[in-house]
């Protein structure tokens, strides 16, 4: 650490320290630092004191930390102190915390792999970095290739880039994405689709060249420069690959947890495969080769699949069918071979058991014979000077001979695979420049590093050095380019270790001199090593444990070598016996494998081999045997020469650098571990990066940044004008040292750590700024509550003291009141005591005075009451005495009474015995019967008469007693006199007693009544109370009910209205998707067009000078009426023959193509619209099923029709045979007197005329009787107003009086039959009549031939006409039946439901019967005044009809007589018909609003008013769509005339010229915007004057009388619909392609508020400014240009809603550009930046309101934006913050979401950072959301356009034509 920075360690700076769990640690100074303290004292962040020892030799302070703001910077050279901390550090933040796997370090971009699949390298982030420069985006690998790709193209100099890292780290992966990114930027150069087959040889690479390794699953065993070729216009031609030192040994060995390459493994799972099963595989566990790893299966990997995708990769690159089986057989047979077990047979030989299984299925796959294989896999040939003998192999020589040749047969098949792959990919085309990527292994040390991690690393050692000249020489260019005076920078040179290794003398030399040895070996190449570079080269070291051993010292680390097997690697050897059997072989592969077998062997393919040892020769050729050993060239040789090749080839090119970097060796998603990163960053060179730029000025700032962010240290003095210099008098002031910082021309260049010095100062002033103003603001508030708080207090003083004054007042009051109220008070108590006394003595006197009276009264009632008992005893005893004497004369009376009845009864028992009284008795029995009833009537009269006097005598008897109580009161008067009758006491006193019980008993009934009716009363109330209870309870369930009800109707609706508004919704959406493909496939149409024409101007060219060119006629169209694109077609097909025809050697496979494609894109398109009419008719199949009972009563009538047309084809049959016969005849006499009377022909022809005559008879009398029928039908249907059109029709057809006028009706439908067709109005039968009365009879040429056939037709017609008008009559009878049926059953039913209700109502209480009946009532109302509202639309729809009818038959009936008048009549008619007076309504002759045009000036008129036509002018001083309304006024006048010719070629024209002048000048957006005005015009007038009612709702009756009357041009509106829509697409890409440079500038860059947001320190990757240079575009800029837009479609007329949609489209490309780039770059992610995007936002509005279009729905668009900007400006902390963010965040998804919050960066340390916990609590809430994981906006998207129907009020007739248009041809009609 320099000395200069120690001003920076006070207390509370933050520093880094050693750790070794952690490589650094941070930690915070606790104690200011003064010079010569040998420790700090140090704070760590788990809060534990730590005392920090300085080195006492250097006392080098530790590493400072960056400021927080600096922190998870994109690029390592931003950061203002360069040390291996920070740079960890940094990397970490952004790995772990913000997710972000790419970062810059100066030119490197540095790759951490994150071992998970992220969504960042989808076709939105290319386009989003296509054409983008390279700092203004955030770190990717996109930018790194559109970076090169761009440098290609500008400096006109070849690229490379440079992928390395070690194994796992992700080199394949990057490289991969290069050349996607590539791919998918540049396109290719022809139809061959060289992009894709560039991106195709991946997987073929990593199948035969990847395999599984314990630090990655996809491991890339071999280094491959792919070379991707440009033409002159930059698009991908071709490539090229060369691979470098392919890891042979992993064929036949792997190490633990590791696989084989993945094509054995592939082979292995799809062995169940038909084609693969003579390839005898099984599982990858039953070969040697594939299961010495222990690990056949990759979690997640479909090896089967995996196989699929090679072999399509295999066809897609030219390899077929029979070549890849041919590879597979040849990989099999490697698998084989290494499952033959080699036994030994003694100790120096070996043997193969014969049979062996594995063998023979190898020697089949290869094509040898199984017992020369079996005899040089056990031996060899050696060869001396004189002769050659066989050796036989111990058993481990002969395992490591098959191993070998394994491994030379893999390599052999990886050349030919790279071979042909390079063949595929390669071109014709002249190569202008190219691209390549180079993916290599990085620097390796292992436990075991062997002669592979040697070679990987002096490779790396290679590029190491290029990469730091390079990066020298970069900063030597800035310097020089600024300026500014610079010393030699002291780096890394490792130049020596590259000596070492490949000088003379070297490593490599030493060890091919070894290989060169007859008795080589490893120890003795060792032994060399040590004596010569072991006291010589300070970068070579002996360890001092091994003499097999050595060390060299490389850029990254020491790394120890074992000597073990460098020879034999080296040598690479290969039985040469075994070669030549392969040779031999029947198998084409194999020997076109080894073809080359003469040359040297070697891994590459590309130096020469061991030749010398294939020789089969007893006597060997020493010249050749001489000569190959001089071309033989070692491992070391060849890959030293290739790689020498590929720096020549990296030196030629500009590199840039990717490094990968390994986080952990587990695989663990986005785990960072500090000591692997460290190890790999020190290997990779990143760190020398650093530290290259930390020894001179790495920290570098234009002057315009400088001064705009640290305008804060700047006095007001000290600003002046000329910037640069205000920057040179403040950092002067600043920084004293005149060496920490340089001025250059248009940057300031500091030393490392300066920018934390001027950030420090800046902070610290800031600081103070922010405690100046929070004392004056607390000063403020401080008054301000003591302001607050005094005038309170004032307040509750006063009303305090006002209150004391009260309650006084209040208590004197009370007081008085009180000694008012104690002498009221006493006054009152000695009064009522008073009175109290005076009632007690009076109380007393009335008591004591009663008692007294009561006393005597006693002793009078005694002496009364003893007399009435002496009275009523003795009374009683007179009555017992007479009582019994009765009962003795009864008893007696009865026994003489029953001794007279006994003897009565034995005389009726006699009389009983006889019939004659049985007989007697019988017949007065009935008499007996009636007399029995009148007795018991009698009794019933005498029984109610008795209850009557009962009832009577009880009121007698109440009377009495109430008679007997009078008595008995007088008899108390008489009590003085009772007292004198002492001898009545008795009774009295008995008479009493019986009284009183009477009495007593009366009292005791009364109390149990009076209980009774108490208790029944009680019941009562209780009862009635308990119903008021249910009744209330009733009425309150009842009004919950209704609420309940009323609610869940309420519901109801709201959730059908949900549900409507849903359903409406994803209709609209749907359609909305619909349009958007629909209108998709129309722009892609549109381009084919283009693509097509510009095919047939290069076939013209090509073929001007030629003869026999065919031009095809631009108004070509199909023979319908309709605009087709059939034209277009043909137009193709003819181009094509005539290219055909006249040249050759053309390649015509593009046409072919194209003519393919724009088939399918019309059938696509064509399925669509059917596919749109079938959901426009779904509203239309109610009407539908009206028609089905129609449909049905047609079928008979189609039967009738079938059978008459039967009868009348085999009667025409028969006339023809006639005619037939009549010809022959003729032609049978040929002389002239063949014709005279009394020949057989005139006999003949005779016959005939008599046979027709016959049937003309015939059928004039089914005339006559089907006029009959009709006249009769309409006089019975005459009353009916359904009859009405037919009764026309019949009408009509009686007028045809007889057979002749039905011939002239047949000649005149002959004549309609042969009009050219073309789309009309249905023809109705008013029309045909009247064409049929119209044509005039040739009775002279009537029986030529098809007459009769004609007269057949007019008579099917007729009878067809009639037939329909019964079936109608038919069918309103029975409809008018069924009406009556169902209207009597309907008031049946109803009269029964009435009867129902009434039952109902009368069973019901009086209140519940008038409500169920006032609710009967609303209901039958409702019910009724629906019916009516029905019926009365109906009525309405009929009307509606009828009158549309009525105007057509009008219309139609005005040109029939206008026609009859103007035209001539045959001289037939005038002859043999009457001319009836018709009454013809004439027309007008002022036919205004057309305009009349001679065929041949059409072209004159499409050139003046389309190709010729300036906007500008017509713009500005006509009126808006005037030559829509000139087009459509010539259209309206070939209409007029029928002229169906004339229509076609107009609108084809205009149609063809629109597009024409639309590619010639589709870039300038007035031109566009004024055709698409007026092809919407030209829509609206086609649809306006239709003649369709909907379309006429608007118009004047002028406007009505302008509509077409000959032509629907129904599907011609649809054609120019599409092309609206065309036009409308042109419009927003020339719109886009205007705006697109300005959104970023204008909305993110430019502040729009000055001073809000701060520039942070840039690195070396300088980012675009956001301040407003020269030139720069702002938000005014868009303003201004959407300004523009829209003035400029108002001049030209564009309707209001279509406007709309364009400022809609507008704004989402806006909003959508801003928002891509806002998640794309780190540095606008900040507080500052979302307010200002949310002012900028804010202006956007205010333009809408300005213009009205708020309600457009374009503010809705910047809705994902307008969330954006407030996310960074909200709380992100709580649980709360979370919520808020989730509920407010509803346009954004989860990915953008959490994107944002990842790239939240702080501009000033007052901000804070966002903490990973509270973005996986955001994560946790978004789980649930369904919603689309792409992160950017689709900024292609097109919203699906629609033209509302816009009529105009202009007339027609009042517009006049300028002569600026020279269109005086034109003329008004």
């Amino acid at each position: 650490m320099n000395r200069e920075l120690e001003f920076m360690f006070v207390d509370c700076a933050r520093v880094w320290i050693p750790d070794a769990e952690e490589v650094w640690r941070s930690a915070e100074l606790t104690k200011d630092y003064n010079n010569g303290d040998v420790s700090l004292q140090l704070l760590l962040e788990d809060g534990a004191s730590l005392e920090h020892k300085l080195d006492p030799k250097t006392k080098n302070l530790p590493y400072l930390r960056n400021p927080d703001i600096l922190v998870g910077e994109n690029d390592l050279t931003a950061l203002s102190y360069l040390h291996e901390p920070a740079v960890l550090h940094n990397l970490k933040v952004r790995f772990v915390d913000s997710k972000l796997i790419y970062t810059y370090c100066g030119i490197v971009l540095v790759a951490i792999n994150p071992y998970e699949t992220l969504p960042i390298y989808g076709t939105d982030i290319i386009n989003a970095y296509s054409g983008q420069n390279m700092g203004d985006m955030d770190p990717h690998i996109f930018a790194v290739a559109e970076e090169a790709y761009k440098q290609m193209a500008r400096d006109e100099r070849n690229q490379s880039i440079i992928v390395s890292g070690e194994s796992g780290a992700g080199k394949t992966v990057s490289a991969k994405y290069a050349m996607r990114y590539f791919a998918t930027v540049s396109g290719s150069a022809s139809e061959a689709n060289i992009e894709d087959k560039v991106l195709a040889s991946n997987p073929i690479m990593e199948a035969i060249g990847n395999a599984k390794t314990t630090r990655n699953d996809n491991s890339s065993r071999f280094g491959k420069y792919i070379e991707i070729g440009f033409d002159n216009r930059y698009r991908i031609i071709g490539a090229n690959m060369r691979t470098y030192l392919l890891e042979k040994s992993r064929v036949v060995f792997q190490a633990d947890e590791e696989r084989n390459y993945h094509i054995f493994y592939q082979l292995c799972a799809s062995s169940h495969l038909p084609e693969l099963k003579p390839l005898k595989l099984g599982s990858a566990n039953d070969f040697s080769y594939t299961r010495k790893g222990r690990s056949p299966v990759i979690e997640g990997v479909d090896d089967t699949k995996e196989l699929s995708n090679t072999r399509h990769a295999f066809s897609l690159l030219g390899i077929n069918e029979s070549y890849q089986m041919g590879l597979f057989q040849v990989l099999a047979a490697i698998l084989h071979l290494g499952n033959v077990e080699i036994k030994d047979r003694d100790a120096d030989s070996s043997i193969i058991p014969p049979n062996n299984s594995h063998l023979k299925a190898f020697c089949d796959l290869v094509g040898v014979t199984y017992q020369d294989m079996s005899q040089w896999l056990c031996h060899r040939k050696l060869k001396t000077a004189t002769e050659t003998y066989v050796k036989p192999l111990p058993r481990l020589q002969a395992t490591n001979a098959r191993d070998a040749l394994s491994k030379h047969i893999y390599a052999k098949l990886f050349n030919w695979i790279v071979e042909h792959v390079n063949k595929a990919l390669m071109t014709n085309i002249k190569q202008h420049s190219f691209i390549g990527v180079l993916d290599i292994y990085g620097f390796e040390t292992f436990e075991i590093n062997s002669f592979e991690q040697f070679c990987i690393n002096y490779a790396n050692e290679k590029l190491q050095q290029q990469f730091n000249m390079h990066v020298f020489k970069l900063e030597q260019e800035e310097y020089m380019k600024e300026q500014i005076p610079w010393t030699l920078i002291d780096f890394y040179d490792n130049q020596p270790c590259i000596n070492l290794i490949e000088a003379k003398m070297g490593i490599l030399d030493l060890l091919d001199e070894e290989c060169k040895m007859p008795k080589g070996s490893d120890d003795s190449w060792a032994q060399k090593l040590y004596n010569t570079h072991l006291k010589t080269c300070a970068l070579f070291e002996k360890p001092r444990m091994s003499n097999r051993a050595f060390i060299i010292q490389h850029f990254a680390d020491k790394v120890e070598y074992q000597c073990d097997g460098f020879l034999e690697k080296n040598k690479d050897t290969v039985n040469e016996e075994q070669i030549n059997v392969l040779k031999a072989s029947k198998f084409d592969l194999l020997v076109e494998l080894f073809q080359d077998g003469e040359k040297a062997i070697s891994p590459t393919g590309q130096a020469p081999g061991t030749g010398g040892r294939t020789r089969l020769s007893v006597k060997p050729d020493k010249s050749r045997d001489k000569g190959s050993k001089e071309n033989k060239k070692t491992v070391g040789c060849q890959f030293r020469n290739s790689l020498q090749m590929l720096m020549d080839t990296l030196n030629a090119t500009t590199p840039h650098y990717v490094r990968c970097i390994k986080p952990n060796d587990f695989k663990m998603a986005f785990t960072f571990d500090p000591k692997r990163a460290v190890q790999q960053l020190r290997a990779c060179g990143v760190l020398e990066t650093i530290r290259i730029s930390a020894a001179g000025f790495p920290s570098r700032w234009t002057y315009q940044e400088f001064f705009s962010r640290y305008r804060v240290l700047m006095k007001q003095k000290d600003v002046l004008p000329d910037k640069k210099l205000t920057c040179r008098n403040v950092l002067e002031k600043l920084v004293q040292d005149q060496d920490k910082y340089q001025f250059g021309k248009t940057k300031i260049f500091f030393r490392a750590g300066q920018v934390a010095y001027l950030e420090k100062l800046r902070a610290d002033k800031l600081r103070a700024a922010c405690i100046r103003i929070q004392k004056t603001i607390r000063c403020w508030l401080a008054r301000k509550k003591y302001l607050r708080q005094r005038n309170a207090a004032i307040t509750i003083q006063r009303f305090t003291r006002g209150h004391q004054a009260r309650c006084l007042a209040k208590f004197m009051r009370r007081t008085q009141a009180a000694t008012i109220i104690q002498k009221y008070r006493r006054m009152y108590v000695e009064k009522k005591r008073y009175r109290q006394k005076q009632a007690a003595a009076l109380g007393m006197q009335t008591i004591l005075r009663g008692y007294m009276a009561r006393q005597k009264y006693q002793a009078l009632l005694r002496a009364h009451k003893v007399v009435i008992i002496q009275k009523r005893v003795r009374g009683w005893l007179a009555r017992c005495w007479y009582k019994r004497c009765l009962e003795s004369i009864v008893y007696l009376q009865c026994c003489i009474r029953r001794m007279r009845a006994r003897r009565e009864l034995k005389k009726l028992k006699i009389e009983a015995r006889s019939v004659e009284h049985f007989k007697k008795l019988n017949r007065g029995m009935e008499n007996k019967i009636m007399q029995l009833q009148r007795k018991i009537d009698e009794q019933t009269k005498d029984n109610r008469s008795v209850s009557e006097r009962l009832a009577s005598l009880e009121t007698s008897h109440t009377t009495e007693r109430e008679k007997m109580r009078g008595e008995l009161t007088r008899l108390r008067g008489y009590q003085e006199e009772a007292k004198n009758k002492t001898n009545q006491v008795s009774s009295l006193l008995e008479e009493l007693e019986k009284l009183k019980k009477e009495l007593s008993v009366t009292q005791q009934e009364k109390k149990t009544i009076e209980d009774w009716a108490h208790t029944y009363r009680n019941e009562m109330e209780k009862m009635v109370s308990e119903l008021k209870e249910q009744n209330g309870l009733l009425k309150t369930e009842k009004d919950d009910l209704n609420r309940l009800i009323q609610e869940q109707s309420q519901q109801m609706t709201e959730k059908m209205a949900r549900s409507i508004v849903q359903e409406t919704q994803q209709l609209n959406k749907e359609l909305n998707e619909e349009r958007s493909r629909y209108q998709n496939l129309l722009s892609e149409h549109r381009r084919l067009e283009e693509k097509h024409d510009d095919l047939k101007e290069h076939l013209a060219s090509s073929n001007v000078s030629k003869h026999g060119h065919r031009r095809t006629d631009s108004t070509h169209s199909s023979n319908e009426s309709e605009y087709t694109y059939n034209s277009e077609y043909a137009e193709l097909e003819e181009g094509s023959r005539a290219a055909e025809d006249v040249t050759r050697g053309i390649d015509t496979s593009l046409t072919l193509k194209l003519q393919k494609r724009l088939t399918e894109m019309e059938q696509e398109k064509q399925s669509l619209r059917d596919e749109l009419e079938n959901k426009e008719d779904q509203f239309q199949r109610a009407r539908a099923r009206d028609d089905a009972e129609f449909k049905k009563a047609r079928g008979a009538e189609l039967e009738y029709e079938s059978l008459k047309r039967q009868e009348l084809e085999s009667e025409n049959k028969k006339l023809k045979h006639n005619l037939a016969e009549m010809r022959q005849s003729l032609l049978r006499d040929g002389s002239a007197s063949s014709a005279a009377p009394g020949s057989p022909a005139y006999k003949v022809l005779l016959e005939q005329l008599n046979a027709s005559c016959e049937e003309l008879d015939v059928r004039k009398e089914e005339v006559l009787i089907l006029r009959s029928q009709l006249v009769s039908q309409k006089e019975a249907m005459h009353h009916k107003e359904t009859m009405t059109e037919p009764s026309v029709y019949a009408q009509e057809v009686s007028k045809l009086k007889d057979a002749d006028e039905l011939k002239q009706a047949c000649i005149g439908l002959k004549d309609t039959n042969r009009c050219p067709r073309l789309v009309r109005t249905p023809l109705e039968v008013s029309d045909l009549l009247s064409r049929l009365r119209s044509a005039a009879p040739d009775l002279h040429r009537l029986n030529e031939d098809g007459e009769l056939w004609l007269v057949n037709q007019g008579l099917k017609e007729t009878i067809r006409l009639l037939e329909q008008q019964l079936q109608a009559q038919r069918r309103t009878n029975d409809s008018e039946v069924e009406a009556l049926r169902s209207e009597l059953q309907s008031v049946k039913e109803e009269n029964n439901r009435q009867q129902q209700l009434l039952a109902q109502n009368l069973q019901l209480p009086p209140e519940a019967r008038i409500e169920a009946s006032l609710q009967h009532e609303i209901t039958r109302l409702t019910n009724e005044n629906l019916d009516l509202m029905e019926h009365l639309e109906k009525q309405d729809r009929t009307i509606r009809k009828l009158k549309k009818q009525l105007k057509v038959y009008s219309k139609r009936i005005g040109e029939m007589g206008a026609g009859q008048a103007e035209g001539q009549t045959s001289p037939g008619q005038m002859v043999d018909e009457p001319i009836h007076p018709v009454n013809i309504p004439r027309r007008e002759k002022d036919f205004q609003g057309m305009l009349e045009y001679k065929r041949e000036d059409e072209l004159k008129l499409i050139k003046n008013l389309i190709l010729e036509l300036k906007p500008r002018g017509v713009a500005v001083n006509l009126i808006p769509g005037l030559p829509a309304y000139i087009l459509f006024m010539c259209l309206r006048h070939a209409d007029y005339n029928n002229d169906d010719q004339k229509v076609r070629t107009l609108l084809t024209s205009t149609i063809n010229s629109i597009k024409k002048i639309l590619k010639k000048r589709g870039d300038d957006f007035e031109t566009v915007s004024f055709w698409l005005a007026n092809t919407c015009r030209f829509l609206h007038c086609l649809k306006q004057y239709s003649g369709d009612e909907v379309f006429m709702k608007h118009n004047t009756t002028r406007q009505n009388e302008h509509c077409l009357s000959n032509f629907d041009l129904a599907e011609y509106r649809q054609v120019i619909s599409d092309l609206a829509i065309q036009i409308y697409q042109q419009l927003i890409k020339c719109m886009e392609n205007i705006l697109q440079p300005m959104i970023v500038s204008g909305m993110l860059e430019h502040e729009t508020i000055q001073g809000v947001s701060g520039v942070k320190p840039t690195g070396l990757r300088k980012r675009t400014s956001s301040i407003a240079d020269e030139g720069t575009y702002t938000l005014d800029s868009i303003l201004r240009q959407l300004n523009a837009f829209h003035s400029t479609m108002c001049q030209h007329g564009t309707d209001p809603e279509l406007i709309k949609q364009v400022v809609k489209q507008q704004f989402y490309i806006v909003g959508a550009v801003t928002l891509n780039n806002l998640l794309l770059r780190k540095d606008m992610c900040s507080w500052s930046k979302g307010m200002q995007i949310r002012y900028n936002v804010s202006q956007l509005e205010e333009w809408l309101r300005d213009k009205g279009l708020m309600t457009c729905g374009a503010k809705e668009t910047l809705e994902p934006l307008i969330q954006a900007a407030q996310l960074l400006q909200v709380k992100k902390k709580t649980d709360e913050d979370a919520e808020a963010i989730c509920s407010m965040c509803l346009a954004l998804t989860t990915a953008q979401i959490v994107r944002v919050l990842n790239l939240y960066t702080p501009v000033n340390e007052f901000e804070e950072r966002v903490s990973v916990a509270f973005i996986r609590t955001i994560q946790t809430r978004l789980r649930d959301r369904c919603e689309s994981p792409q992160l950017l906006m689709d900024t292609k998207m097109i919203y699906p356009v629609t033209f509302p129907f816009n009529p105009s009020t202009l007339a027609l007739e009042t517009i006049q034509i300028p002569g600026s248009l020279n269109l005086a041809f034109l003329t008004r009609v």
